[in-house]
């Protein structure tokens, strides 16, 4: 079972309407697959609803992700991109990165800190880290 949270968090405590928007990070567990994508959408629809800034969706945990968990993943950056809010994917496993690479998405979905090597790792300043 997959469990999907949302965390707004702010540069130095800061309201999200702040001069430095909200980086609103989406932590993501196990798989991410068929039977969990329609939760997912919902969720991620919510999160671009509340977001004043970039969206993180945390994928350290998330330990497989299909074709539909793609769909999912491309239709919140095109709404994303709409609203003029930054998609990232924060730290996928192997069988992502291979995924992304296979389909040609790592073009089009921005990606930090893979288990396979990504040169530039993804890191929230210490202000905005959070534990779960």
């Amino acid at each position: 079972m997959t469990i999907f949270q949302t965390k707004t968090q702010t540069r130095h405590g800061a309201s999200p309407r702040a001069a430095h928007p909200a980086t609103t990070i989406v932590p993501l567990y196990g798989e991410i697959d068929i039977f969990t994508s329609p939760a997912l959408r919902e969720r991620l629809l919510r999160a671009l609803r509340l977001s004043t800034g970039p969206l993180v969706l945390d994928l350290s945990r998330a330990s497989f992700c299909d074709v539909s968990g793609l769909a999912v993943l491309v239709g919140t950056q095109r709404r994303a991109r709409a609203l003029g809010i930054t998609l990232r994917l924060a730290a996928p496993c192997s069988q992502t990165v291979r995924l992304l690479r296979v389909t040609g998405l790592d073009r089009v979905l921005t990606t930090h800190g893979s288990d396979q090597g990504e040169p530039r790792p993804y890191s929230l300043p210490a202000q905005t880290r959070t534990g779960d």
